[in-house]
């Protein structure tokens, strides 16, 4: 993607199986679990760079000794700064006492993140500041093992106001509005409210004190149970994971499947990670070993070893995320792969017509290298195409074509070229607003030489958010080339409404294809639209969210698909620019043939999977309307 956009969240969660001298006699380490932490998480780094965050938990450690260990990080490098705290202290510890690094059962009396269960985090801010503080995993500790909770998770609410008055009512005071904060506000509430009713009841059968009642407690409790209560008036994509003191643990995935979650079981351990290839390649398992958690279910792993998927809430239409497909998910997913592929096959024939079906003088490229694969399915149609013609001239000329004019004809290729290359330091020095336009504009180098005066130039790019560096940035430097024509083929549709769920797309302001059906209105005389869209989200603020519908699809219904992409063509071509400009985004139609699994498009249709959606889209036409900068969620 072009216009720089933060991504998901991803968690990693991984609970051993067997006591801890098992894995130092088979992986002849007891850090076995530590060790596939730190893969899990680097191997989704690609899904967090604002910070991140790890939490372990012992088993079967006396009182007085520390259980649970945390370290957070916002550094540059989050992942590795975590582990290098963690291997600095573990160093010293060995360095201290060289004649303990074998004997297991001392190691976890004493060395903290030597434990049974792990929880990692890495983090795209979305919501509030990138301080430590906004960190996961986040901890809700007690004395009470089995009332102490770490919670991690990719997820947004739309509803968090809500969830903040719920606590209200029930009497907390939450330090923070926050959804992560209510969310484990709400889990820990009901933590409390199960232990509470759990010794009373213990107390009246047994006659026990709470010492006593204590380890009846962790083996009772039960999750199911608090996961229904705590996620009853959740509205949200979410994948939440959370571990109790005591080490009962969940991954609870959300009723429409939006934010995704895969797990692996053997008899050595239970392994929960936001994307599938990464569980594949850090166990070495096959792909059909690698499950999708439910939507709308919990995979629950008790402290004695029980596991469990367990329905907590009814499950919605799958709508799961189809921006995980197109951008965010690494592609070695093989699924994932051929996804992208196909996006760059469907979008070809828009292509040819944009050119003429002149393949002779035509260069297909890629911008940035996330859209790589996409390029490769583009490149694949544009083969079967000159090959289908290639065909038919052989056909018609077989009686007349010499051995060298058929050879000529066969060596016949798409001329795909690597004409653009990303300068990663530039991006990270530009800083000053007053001389930014200038630096973006050199944000990427080309490869001269290549392009001749009228060959069409066609770049293939993930999806279109903002136009900005296209505008400030890439047209420009394509056009150093001196092509005929610029064609910019987005191999998503357009990005029409704000994404509540997870991706930081809050503001509808910034999209380029709402600003241009703006400029579609002015231009047709049709504003008073805009005004009554704003008068129909107004009266729509005091409904429940159940009934509210969205609004600003008004605003698209007056023009076609190609008539805003016309218009965005003309507002990211500059005076300076000397080649034509034309803009391609693939249909909502082709998305689903190419994604057939995962069919979550509200950014694009507006047709949000939980009703809490569009009481989001409305606000945040609301708070264009009226200039304000607030979120809508």
């Amino acid at each position: 993607m072009s216009d720089a956009l933060k991504h998901e969240c991803g968690i990693a969660l991984v609970r051993l199986l067997k006591p801890l001298q098992f894995y130092k006699d088979k992986y002849g380490t007891a850090f076995y679990g530590l060790n596939k932490m730190y893969l899990l998480m680097e191997k989704q780094h690609n899904r967090g760079q604002d910070g991140a965050g790890l939490a372990s938990i012992k088993f079967d450690v006396a009182p007085g000794t520390r259980y649970i260990s945390r370290v957070r990080s916002t550094d540059d490098q989050p992942i590795h700064d975590i582990f290098a705290q963690i291997n600095e202290r573990l160093n010293q510890l060995n360095k201290d006492f060289p004649d303990k690094i074998d004997d297991v059962q001392w190691q976890n009396n004493h060395a903290p993140y030597l434990g049974n269960l792990f929880l990692g985090h890495v983090r795209y801010g979305t919501f509030g500041k990138n301080s430590i503080e906004s960190v996961h995993p986040f901890l809700r500790q007690s004395n009470w093992m089995h009332k102490s909770l770490l919670v991690a998770g990719n997820f947004n609410m739309t509803n968090s106001k809500r969830l903040f008055n719920d606590l209200v009512e029930i009497g907390q005071h939450p330090k923070e509005m926050t959804d992560t904060v209510t969310v484990m506000e709400k889990i820990g509430h009901f933590i409390d409210k199960e232990v509470t009713e759990l010794y009373n009841n213990i107390k009246e059968e047994k006659g026990v004190g709470k010492k006593g009642a204590s380890p009846i407690i962790e083996d009772q409790i039960d999750l199911k149970k608090i996961l229904k209560r705590s996620a009853k008036n959740w509205d949200g994509g979410y994948a939440m994971a959370g571990l109790l003191g005591h080490g009962d643990a969940f991954v609870l995935r959300d009723p429409a499947g939006i934010r995704p979650a895969f797990y692996y079981i053997d008899d050595e351990v239970v392994v929960v990670a936001s994307e599938r290839p990464v569980i594949q390649t850090v166990f070495n398992v096959a792909i059909e070993d690698v499950q999708e958690i439910e939507r709308g279910h919990a995979l629950i792993i008790k402290r004695n070893g029980k596991i469990s998927m367990d329905k907590i809430k009814d499950q919605l239409p799958k709508k799961s995320c189809s921006f995980e497909r197109i951008y965010f998910s690494r592609g070695s997913d093989a699924d994932i792969y051929i996804e992208r592929k196909n996006l760059g096959k469907l979008v070809f024939p828009q292509i040819l017509e944009k050119i003429n079906n002149d393949i002779k003088n035509t260069v297909f490229s890629f911008i940035p290298n996330t859209a790589e694969t996409s390029f490769y399915g583009m490149r694949e149609a544009a083969e079967d195409f000159l090959n289908h013609q290639k065909a038919e001239i052989i056909l018609k000329g077989k009686r007349s074509l010499s051995v060298e004019k058929v050879k000529e004809i066969l060596s016949e290729r798409p001329r795909v070229e690597k004409l653009a290359i990303k300068d990663a330091k530039l991006r990270t020095f530009i800083a000053d607003d007053g001389s930014r336009d200038d630096l973006v504009a050199h944000l990427y180098d080309v490869t001269y030489g290549i392009v001749k005066p009228n060959d069409n130039l066609v770049v293939i790019d993930d999806s279109i958010v903002r136009g900005t560096t296209l505008k400030k940035s890439i047209i420009k430097i394509l056009d150093r080339l001196k092509p005929k024509k610029i064609i910019i083929v987005s191999s998503a549709p357009q990005i029409r409404y704000p994404d509540c769920y997870g991706i930081d797309m809050a503001k509808i302001g910034n999209f380029i294809a709402f600003r241009a059906a703006l400029e579609l209105l002015t231009e047709s005389n049709q504003n008073h639209i805009v005004d009554e869209v704003y008068k129909n989200c107004l009266s729509q603020k005091h409904l429940e969210d159940i009934e509210l519908k969205n609004e600003v699809k008004a605003i698209y219904n007056q023009f076609s698909d190609e008539q805003i992409s016309d218009k965005i063509a003309q507002m990211l071509k500059t005076e300076d620019i000397k080649a034509e400009v034309e803009i391609i985004f693939q249909s909502v139609e082709n998305l689903h043939k190419a994604i057939p699994n995962h069919l979550g498009d509200w950014y694009f249709t507006g047709n949000y999977p939980t009703p809490g959606g569009n009481r989001v889209v409305n606000d945040a036409f609301i708070n264009f309307y009226e200039g304000s900068d607030e979120r809508a969620y």
